[in-house]
C-alpha cells in the first residue's frame, strides 16, 4: 500500500542563478508551495556575487568568498538543479532549450541571467580579451594572471563606474605583489559620465595615485595578444585586456519572441514579460515604465515581489507591483581597502566607507552561507521502541548508498539452490549471470538506483552507466536493455515531461554503448527510481575468479561518490565537488573494458566500495590483495569530507566486511559505496605499462593501486 504523498502538478523554472533568483530560492525554501516543482537552470554550480568582485580582484577576498553555492541553495529550496546554459525559450511549447539535453517544460518561468560585457563586434576581443561579465569566467582568468611573475601590462575598455573599479582593483593587486605594472583605462567618451562631480573628482584622483593612464575620446579598433590598436593607430601595450564597456544582453533573449528593448526583456511592474507566464528580473530585464540603470540594488529588491507573484500565479491570486526607488546609495571600491559612497550628488570616501561596504556585502552573502537542511517531521508518538535507532541519525542516501549491505545480501542469496539449467554457467560471485544460447555466450544483469540527483535526465544516464558496469566488467559488449522506472506522484503533464527526460537520457546512453532499449516497465511510488536489465555478448568473459598472485590492480575512475553525495544531502559539500562527482558518474567505461579485455579478473566498483569489490576478487580467486591507499585517486572534496566525519549510510555495513580495520579518513574512503564507479582489474605485470598508456590515451585517469598476493583472501591496506 502506497503512502498518500502530495502530487506535484505545476513546473516553476528559474533560468539563471542571479541575485534575484538566489534570494527567491532562499525565500521559497522557507515557505514552499505544495504541488509546485521548482527547477533552477544555471551553467555552473555556483553564482558569483558582483558586489565583491572588485574586492576579489584587488586581493581582499578569496575566490570562494564570492560564490553563492547553488547546489546547496537548491537543496535548501527543494529545487531541481540542472547544470547547463539555456539558449532558447519556446513560449508556444512552454519549453526551455539547454544544449546537450532534452527540453525542459514549464508552467511558470523566470529569467535572471544577468548581462555580458563581451564585445562581439570588436576584432580580436573574442580571442584575446576577457569580458568582466559573466563574473565566474573573468575571476578564473584574472586569478591566473594576477598570480604570475614579472612585469604586468593591463588595459580595461570602458570608463564607467564598473571599469574604473576594475582597473583600480587590478592595479592594486599587481602593485601589492611587487610587480612592475602598466595600466590603461580607455573610453570612447569621458570616463564616469553621468556621475556627480565630487565622485568624478575623487575617482580621478584615485586613478592617478595608482598610476593608471586614462585615455578618453578614443575608439579601440582591434585587440591583439599583447596590445590594443586604437582608431588613430596608437598602440596600447596589454597582456590582459578586460571589457567593461556597458551592459549587453545575451543574444538568445531577442529570439524568444518576447518584447525587448535593445535586446533586454521588457517587463511590466509585476515583472512579467509580454508572456504573462514568463517573468524577468535583474540586469537582463528592462523596466519599461520605470527605466533604471543596471544595478544590483534593484535586483535584490525585486526578489520579494517575484516570489509573491510566482506564488500568486500558482494560486490564482492578485499580483504585486514592483516600485523601484529613484536613487540609491552607490558604494564604489577604490583598489585598496578604501571606498567611495555617493548619493544625491554627495560623496564621501575612505576606509570607513570600505568597512561599510564590506559589512553590507558580507550581510548579503551570509544569507547563503548558513543554510541547513530542513528538519524532518517528528516521529509519531505511538511507535515501536527501536524505530529511531533503525532510522539512524541521517536520511537514507541515494544511489548505491541506499543499497543492501553485502552481509544481508549474501546471507539470503546463499540460501538459494544452484542453477538447474544446463545453459546457465555458475560463476563465483559475479554480478552478471553467464548464459550459453546457441553456442553464444551471453551475460545478463539487472540493477536499479534510487535517485541521488533531482535532474531526471542526469539520473537516467547515471543509472544506465551503473547498470552497464556489470556487463563491461565481464569484458562483454552490451546488447539489449529494458528500463524500469518508478516515478513520484505527478500530474499527467509533469509525468510526460519527466518521462521524456528520463527516456532521452536512457536511450542516448544505451545507444552510445552500442545496445538498444527493447522495452520496460513503469509505476508510481514515493521517489524516483530508475533501473535497467541488460544483456551482453562475449567470447571470453572476464570473471572475478581469474586473479593470480602477482597481478597488478588497475583502477579507471576516482572514488568518493558516496561520501560527496552524502554530504550534499546534508548541505556540507561544495557545489563544485558535487558537479564534478555527477560528471564522473556519467562517464561510460566501455572503451576501458575493451582495453582491459585480457585482464585475469575484473569488477566494477559500486556499492561494496573499492575494498569490498577487491575482496570479492580475492575470495573468488583464492588469494589476498595489497591495496596502496595513498595511490587511489579521489574525487575533489572527498578526503576533506571524510576528515569532517561524513559517511554514506551504507558505510557501516561495508566496514563490517573488514573486521579489525582501523578507521581513518583515507581508509574509510576505501569502503565508500560508489555509484557508476570505475573498473577494477587484475592485470599481468608484463601488460601493465601498455594497458595504462592505452587507458590514459583514451581519457581514463587509470592508476596502479596495488597487487594480488598469495594468502588467505583478505585486503591489506598499505598507506603511502
Amino acid at each position: 500500500m502506497q503512502e498518500n504523498a502530495l502530487i506535484q502538478t505545476r513546473d516553476v523554472v528559474l533560468i539563471g542563478g542571479g541575485h534575484t533568483h538566489a534570494l527567491a530560492l532562499r525565500m521559497w525554501g522557507m515557505k514552499p508551495v505544495a504541488g509546485a516543482r521548482l527547477t533552477l537552470i544555471n551553467p555552473d554550480p555556483t553564482a558569483a556575487y558582483s558586489g565583491m568582485l572588485p574586492g576579489f580582484v584587488a586581493g581582499h577576498y578569496a575566490r570562494d568568498e564570492l560564490d553563492i553555492d547553488l547546489v546547496q541553495l537548491a537543496r535548501f529550496a527543494g529545487a531541481r538543479l540542472i547544470l547547463g546554459a539555456a539558449d532558447h525559450l519556446d513560449c508556444e511549447q512552454r519549453q526551455i532549450h539547454v544544449p546537450g539535453r532534452p527540453p525542459i517544460g514549464y508552467d511558470l518561468c523566470s529569467i535572471d541571467i544577468g548581462i555580458t560585457s563581451a564585445m562581439p563586434d570588436l576584432p580580436g576581443f573574442a580571442q584575446h580579451g576577457i569580458p568582466a561579465k559573466p563574473l565566474s569566467d573573468f575571476a578564473a582568468r584574472w586569478q591566473q594572471f594576477r598570480d604570475a611573475d614579472g612585469p604586468a601590462r593591463i588595459a580595461v575598455i570602458g570608463g564607467g563606474i564598473a571599469g574604473v573599479e576594475l582597473v583600480l582593483a587590478m592595479t592594486h593587486a599587481l602593485l601589492s605583489r611587487g610587480r612592475e605594472t602598466q595600466a590603461h583605462l580607455i573610453d570612447r567618451g569621458e570616463i564616469l559620465k553621468g556621475m556627480a562631480g565630487a565622485t568624478v573628482s575623487k575617482m580621478r584622483a584615485a586613478l592617478k595615485a595608482h598610476g593608471v593612464t586614462v585615455i578618453e575620446k578614443a575608439e579601440v579598433a582591434r585587440v591583439e595578444a599583447d596590445h590594443l590598436v586604437l582608431s588613430d593607430e596608437r598602440h596600447v601595450a596589454s597582456d590582459f585586456t578586460a571589457g567593461a564597456a556597458g551592459a549587453r544582453p545575451y543574444e538568445w533573449l531577442s529570439r524568444t519572441g518576447l518584447y525587448c528593448s535593445d535586446g533586454f526583456l521588457e517587463v511590466n511592474p509585476a515583472l512579467q514579460t509580454s508572456s504573462p507566464d514568463v517573468f524577468a528580473v535583474g540586469d537582463c530585464a528592462h523596466m519599461s515604465r520605470n527605466p533604471r540603470p543596471k544595478a544590483g540594488v534593484y535586483a535584490v529588491r525585486q526578489a520579494p515581489v517575484l516570489v509573491h507573484n510566482l506564488r500568486a500565479s500558482l494560486q490564482g491570486k492578485p499580483l504585486s507591483m514592483y516600485r523601484p526607488q529613484k536613487d540609491y546609495l552607490k558604494l564604489v571600491s577604490m583598489g585598496e581597502q578604501r571606498a567611495l559612497a555617493e548619493r544625491g550628488g554627495f560623496a564621501l570616501s575612505g576606509r570607513m566607507m570600505w568597512r561599510w561596504k564590506d559589512y553590507i556585502d558580507q550581510k548579503f552573502m551570509n544569507q547563503f552561507r548558513d543554510l541547513s537542511p530542513m528538519a524532518p517531521p517528528p516521529l509519531p508518538k505511538d511507535r515501536v521502541a527501536d524505530m529511531a535507532e533503525a532510522l539512524g541519525p541521517m536520511p537514507l542516501c541515494g544511489g548505491c548508498g541506499s543499497k543492501l549491505g553485502r552481509g544481508v545480501l549474501r546471507g539470503v542469496l546463499d540460501t538459494l539452490p544452484p542453477p538447474s539449467r544446463g545453459d546457465i554457467r555458475a560463476l563465483p560471485g559475479d554480478d552478471a549471470a553467464l548464459l550459453v544460447v546457441g553456442g553464444q555466450q551471453q551475460v545478463l544483469s539487472s540493477d536499479h538506483l534510487s535517485s541521488l540527483t533531482n535532474d531526471p535526465y542526469a539520473m537516467a544516464r547515471i543509472a544506465a552507466i551503473h547498470a552497464l558496469g556489470d556487463i563491461w566488467a565481464m569484458g562483454a559488449e552490451p546488447q539489449a536493455a529494458t528500463v524500469s522506472i518508478i516515478l513520484p506522484r505527478l500530474s499527467e503533464t509533469l509525468t510526460t515531461r519527466t518521462l521524456s527526460e528520463i527516456m532521452t537520457g536512457a536511450s542516448e546512453t544505451i545507444r552510445a554503448a552500442k545496445a538498444d532499449i527493447v522495452g520496460g516497465h513503469s509505476s508510481v511510488g514515493t521517489a524516483l527510481t530508475i533501473g535497467y536489465s541488460i544483456t551482453g555478448l562475449c567470447e571470453n568473459p572476464v570473471t572475478l575468479g581469474g586473479g593470480r598472485p602477482g597481478d597488478v590492480l588497475i583502477l579507471t575512475k576516482p572514488i568518493g561518490s558516496g561520501t560527496v553525495m552524502a554530504a550534499e544531502m546534508q548541505m556540507k559539500a561544495k557545489g563544485a565537488w558535487v558537479a564534478e562527482c555527477l560528471r564522473q558518474m556519467q562517464i561510460p567505461q566501455g572503451e576501458a573494458s575493451e582495453v582491459l579485455r585480457n585482464a585475469h579478473a575484473m569488477t566494477d566498483v559500486t556499492g561494496f566500495g573499492l575494498a569490498g569489490h577487491l575482496l570479492n576478487i580475492c575470495q573468488a580467486s583464492g588469494c589476498a590483495a595489497e591495496l596502496l591507499t595513498g595511490h587511489v585517486p579521489l574525487l575533489p572534496g572527498a578526503l576533506d569530507l571524510a576528515r569532517a566525519g561524513i559517511r554514506s549510510t551504507l558505510y557501516p555495513q561495508n566496514a563490517a566486511m573488514h573486521p579489525g580495520l582501523e578507521s581513518g579518513p583515507l581508509t574509510d574512503l576505501m569502503l565508500d559505496p560508489q555509484t557508476a564507479g570505475g573498473l577494477l582489474a587484475a592485470v599481468p605485470e608484463g601488460q601493465v605499462a601498455a594497458v595504462l598508456q592505452e587507458l590514459r590515451a583514451a581519457g581514463f585517469p587509470a592508476v596502479r593501486i596495488g597487487q594480488l598476493v598469495p594468502g588467505t583472501p583478505i585486503v591489506r591496506f598499505i598507506s603511502g
